[in-house]
């Protein structure tokens, strides 16, 4: 026996009762293990062999594996482990911590597991040079806020199993009060009725979707399992499954076999087939749309992960459609998902009927390691509504903010705004906000309560030699977005060479939305900028109508449209500016003008899909020198009367959607989505007559030439 293992041996039988102990109790715990990485490997060497490993995970270098038993992965890849349960986790967080996979992890974590952490001892956090920084763009040169806050957190944390090696403290076992009966893991009460509902929901009228939303941990998937198998035995034929990814849906298949039992005639990755032939099968999200298969029941998990405008295809395309979403979580705004998506459904399909589960399935109701987490990212973090019924402009102040020094409660307050207001902000967006010296913030506060909040960072400043390697494509450098991005696919080198500020994130409460608040929090932002001597502000976000027109508002002004929807709003990237300096007035001006040359050409080649409000917004909100000369007017006028056919008008229909003021027409007319899809984007006749804008060529052609009647009706000048 080494000397290590009789170092560590008296504590063995004891952390082996503690393990059953929690087990029993339906408790988890955190270990930290503070101190040198060696003195941690050896600790660990000599304590692993004594307890129950089946399903453990180590999170780091392969090679550096304490016990064989263990599987490793590495911490970029932990979302292939979602759905699964393990017993005892070890994350070595010498090697990174990424706060994302941290949390997700946790979560697969059952009754009478161990999360054991390796770290420096919690004072050393502050300056702890954690590799995942490099990662996002952050360095080591100056504290760690972020890092101080878990730190705080942890050492608060009477729940934390600290074990400081070398340390002449003595490590003492948390004592567990004794459980009044043994924790099992069985169906709870919310599972049985979210069961019961979805099989009612399955075998019911059309057009009543359905909407789960819960906490990570209460079994949610196995629900949908269970009534999947349930709905197949009792007469459906096709139920089709869809996720972010198949790893999100094995608990789903899992339950669904288990509950088939001797029905299952074949059971593969993708596909469960009962006896009587009839299947539950599941298709990525893009696959289900392109394929469009025939189904009775499609189901939908982790929805909060997938682009709204995806769902509302899914919504729109087969009769009875079940959402699940997790609400609080690593994969971010559950609740922002549901505050958009609500108000399709509201639109849409008005009897749409909801069910939350709130009982957790894998540990007991109250687990000690499901509060700490949940703390430590602020996943639980909500804003509250300002109690004033009546709150005027002049009493609302808005001032500069550092979140690195607010109070717990404040910093909850301003995050918990930002989850509600965005798609996807995740525990990897608050250490950000917090840790990177390039962050600037702003508050916008009544009698010292949060109204709305916005969050930027300054970008740019390249060498010009490092900017002309940028705009060239043959160098990227980690941040920023925006001065990279427009040096790069704009062509202007000096756009990497100048500094700017670009706001991240802006979030208004829903009370003091009428008080224009938004406006405001940026109107200040810009100010700050300008006197900080930046050159401009700006901002990219995923492209929709209204909030291009929010933007606008504020006085910034269309410099780019990126060719790649984005994976986490399905939208196109649209990035706008505000010049400060003469620079950047110059910049602005080339790029736009640039922008509107190549305009025609680019959108039927790259923006097929494009929103068409959004399309003829930024269309009228471009430079152009278009304008009809006496042979166009003379061709529109044929066409018009219907003397000309609308391939051969199709160049002329496109420079008169850039004449000035005839895109700002189109927006508002009974046709604008016919045009924007036949002549701007250039879909064809079948696949218009799909999409419901008209009913074949003839009638969409007639439809055309009207609006091009009420146009010319504006005279020969258009």
């Amino acid at each position: 026996m080494s000397p290590e293992t009789k170092t560590f041996s008296p504590y063995l039988d004891a952390w082996r009762s503690l393990q059953a102990e929690l087990a029993a109790a339906g408790q988890r715990r955190l270990v930290l293990v503070e101190g040198a990485r060696d003195l941690a490997m050896q600790w660990l060497q000599a304590l692993l062999p004594a307890l129950e490993l089946e399903g453990g995970l180590w999170v780091g270098e392969a090679g550096d594996v304490p016990d064989d038993r263990l599987t490793s992965i590495q911490s970029a890849k932990v979302r292939q482990w979602l759905g699964r349960e393990t017993s005892v986790i070890v994350w070595d967080g010498w090697r990174g911590n990424p706060p994302d996979g941290f949390a997700a992890l946790s979560g697969t974590l059952k009754a009478g597991g161990f999360l054991f952490w390796l770290m420096p001892s919690l004072e050393e956090w502050g300056q702890f040079a954690d590799p995942d920084y490099s990662r996002t763009g952050l360095d080591h040169d100056q504290l760690h806020p972020f890092a101080e806050r878990l730190a705080g957190i942890l050492a608060a944390d009477s729940s934390v199993i600290r074990v400081q090696l070398g340390s002449p403290q003595a490590l003492v076992l948390p004592e567990l009060l004794s459980a009044t009966s043994e924790f099992t893991v069985t169906t709870t009460p919310d599972q049985q009725a979210l069961i019961g509902k979805l099989v009612a929901f399955g075998l019911g009228r059309r057009r009543r979707p359905i909407v789960v939303t819960a906490d990570r941990g209460r079994g949610k998937s196995a629900a949908l399992g269970m009534a999947a198998a349930q709905l197949l035995q009792q007469g459906r034929r096709n139920i089709l499954v869809t996720a972010p990814s198949r790893d999100n849906v094995n608990t789903l298949f899992e339950h669904a076999r288990e509950t088939l039992g001797a029905d299952v005639l074949e059971a593969g990755n993708d596909l469960i087939e009962t006896v009587t032939g009839a299947q539950l099968r599941f298709l990525p999200i893009r696959d289900l749309l392109r394929e469009k298969p025939e189904a009775e029941v499609v189901m939908v998990d982790e929805a909060a992960a997938i682009p709204v405008p995806l769902l509302k295809r899914v919504l729109l395309g087969w009769p009875r459609v079940a959402f699940a979403s997790t609400v609080h979580g690593y994969e971010g705004a559950g609740r922002g998902f549901a505050i958009r998506f609500r108000l399709i459904l509201d639109e849409k399909t008005p009897q749409w009927q909801s069910q939350a589960l709130s009982e957790p399935v894998r540990w007991a109701d109250g687990d000690p390691l499901e509060t700490l987490v949940s703390d430590l990212f602020l996943l639980g973090a909500e804003y509250q509504p300002v109690g004033l019924p009546d709150i005027a402009a002049s009493e609302v102040v808005i001032e500069p903010w550092q979140p690195a020094r607010a109070s717990e409660a404040e910093l909850a307050e301003a995050f918990g705004l930002l989850v509600d207001a965005h798609y996807r902000t995740t525990p990897a967006d608050l250490r950000q906000w917090l840790d990177d010296p390039a962050a600037r913030s702003w508050r916008a506060t009544v009698n010292g309560k949060t109204l709305g909040v916005l969050w930027g960072a300054v970008e740019g400043g390249l060498s010009d030699e490092l900017a002309e390697l940028v705009a060239s494509g043959k160098r990227r450098v980690r941040g920023h977005l925006l001065p990279q991005s427009l040096a790069s696919h704009s062509g202007f080198p000096e756009a990497a060479s100048q500094r700017g500020l670009r706001i991240i994130r802006i979030a208004v409460s829903a009370q003091a939305r009428r008080l224009g608040l938004g406006n405001r929090l940026v109107a200040e932002a810009a100010k700050s900028a300008e006197l900080e001597g930046l050159d401009f502000t700006g901002t990219s976000f995923g492209g929709n109508s209204d909030l291009y027109t929010f933007w606008a508002s504020c006085g910034l002004e269309f410099v780019r449209l990126g060719l790649q929807q984005e994976a986490t709003s399905g939208e196109y990237p649209v990035q706008m500016l505000q010049a400060h300096s003469a620079g950047a007035v110059t910049l602005v001006s080339q790029v736009r003008a640039r922008l509107a040359r190549h305009w025609l050409t680019l959108v039927p080649l790259s923006w097929k899909d494009l929103e068409p409000e959004l399309l003829l917004d930024v269309t009228a909100g471009l430079p152009s020198e278009c304008k009809p000369d006496a042979a166009d007017i003379r061709d529109l006028q044929n066409f018009s009367e219907g003397h000309r056919g609308f391939r051969l008008m199709l160049p002329v229909l496109r420079e008169l959607s850039m004449v000035s003021g005839v895109s700002s027409r189109l927006r508002r007319h009974d046709e604008a989505n016919l045009w924007c899809r036949a002549v701007l984007q250039g879909l064809d006749w079948p696949e218009l007559q799909r999409e419901g804008l008209c009913s074949g060529q003839r009638d969409g052609e007639d439809r055309l030439r009207q609006v091009t009647r009420e146009l010319l009706q504006k005279g020969p000048e258009l």
